[in-house]
């Protein structure tokens, strides 16, 4: 099969044409060191001091200062949590996060857990968003942290962010969300929605892998978790990464400019693909939010079959599609996002993500949707389980 379609973004997306010219002087022309202290290097770091202004720029944060790069957003999710934790550890030690995180999230709380911090996984509802009178009740004298997820990786369900995190700033708690799949899906202002740390990625927007960075509000103080030089005002030791540093920055002023139109596209594919689905298949249920949701995601169950069956038949089409969050990809057990959502384990078993970028066409969206048809009719075929009593 010579045809490729890919709805996978969610999981990465290609390096746009704009990110990529940004990026190739520094790797053969302008490639100093930022921190040395001769004109290459200083001509670097005009590189890093450029794309840290466009992040400000493009999240609406008060200084430039504030943005601290990283190798990606698992790296800023682990600084965001296990620094503030740390550095706050007086105060108190106890972090409220949800069960639908991300495990860069959840498994730095874990750590935290090991140390002696006690750890609070708000449930979500059966639509993945979380409660505020959940939150409320979860709230302690000695919490320190309030860490919520923008928008899921998984079914898309937009949290409602700014609410939280006033009430995390009404019992005077930080609160940090990880924006990996928020930047150039919502609009995102650090100011008006009272985020103290944010988490970011540049692969999710058409940017380089392995490169991401965290927001942290000026007078909030955090520990780091690499030691070495004074990179990054001795919060993150490392030799900066001048082409994926220029790449991310490029990456997030065109996902934040460019956001309405984006989504509009998006948008209109989304829902031409549902609506050609309809047409074809039938006994299937959409995961997450019915309307407060990303319009790049959809999470589909499809009842009597297993998602991996129906992924490797789909890829077999030259379309790739996932079953979950790519950094749990090789796991057979169920996503613990489904699970969260009192989903029963057969149906969550059944589900498939479909990620949409604005280069997909309504003609892709028709061999999808028709490559779909039959191997969902295909495995139903061979299934055990009656699809139709489910």
């Amino acid at each position: 099969m010579d045809r490729k379609i890919y709805l996978d973004n969610a999981s990465t997306t290609y390096v746009s044409q704009e990110v990529l010219n940004e990026m190739m002087p520094c790797f053969n022309v302008l490639y100093g060191n930022a921190g040395s202290i001769h004109s290459f290097g200083r001509t670097a770091m005009s590189i890093v001091d450029k794309a840290r202004d466009r992040i400000r720029e493009g999240i609406n944060a008060q200084k430039s200062t504030e943005i601290y790069f990283t190798s990606g957003g698992t790296e800023a999710d682990n600084l965001a949590i296990l620094g503030v934790a740390h550095a706050y550890a007086e105060k108190g030690k106890h972090i409220i996060t949800s069960q639908i995180e991300h495990h860069a999230v959840l498994n730095a709380c874990k750590q935290l857990e090991k140390e002696g911090y006690e750890v609070t996984y708000l449930p979500v509802d059966k639509s993945g968003l979380v409660s505020l009178p959940d939150l409320l009740h979860s709230i302690r004298k000695d919490t320190i942290l309030i860490s919520i997820m923008s928008v899921n990786n998984e079914v898309g369900t937009i949290q409602n962010i700014k609410s939280i995190a006033k009430i995390a700033h009404d019992y005077g708690i930080f609160f940090h969300t990880d924006a990996v799949q928020a930047i150039g899906q919502v609009k995102i202002d650090v100011q008006d929605m009272e985020i103290d740390l944010l988490s970011l990625s540049a692969h999710k927007i058409h940017g380089p892998k392995g490169v991401g960075a965290l927001y942290v509000k000026s007078g909030i103080k955090f520990e780091p978790i690499t030691y070495g030089g004074n990179q990054e005002r001795n919060m993150r030791s490392g030799t900066e990464n001048v082409p994926g540093i220029a790449g991310l920055g490029k990456a997030v002023e065109l996902a934040t400019k460019n956001y309405i139109i984006t989504n509009r596209k998006l948008k209109i594919i989304r829902d031409y693909f549902l609506e050609k689905l309809a047409e074809k298949v039938e006994y299937y249920q959409i995961n997450g939010h019915p309307y407060q949701k990303s319009n790049a995601i959809v999470n589909i169950s499809f009842y009597g079959i297993e998602g991996e069956a129906l992924l490797m038949l789909l890829d077999l089409s030259g379309i790739c599609v996932s079953t979950g969050s790519a950094c749990t990809s090789k796991s057979l057990l169920p996503s613990h996002v489904l699970e969260a959502m009192h989903l029963p384990k057969d149906i969550a078993q059944g589900s498939i993500r479909f990620s949409f970028g604005t280069n997909i066409s309504k003609a892709d969206v028709d061999y999808v949707v028709e490559e779909l048809a039959k191997a969902v009719a295909k495995l139903r075929a061979i299934s055990p389980i009656q699809a139709g009593r489910i």
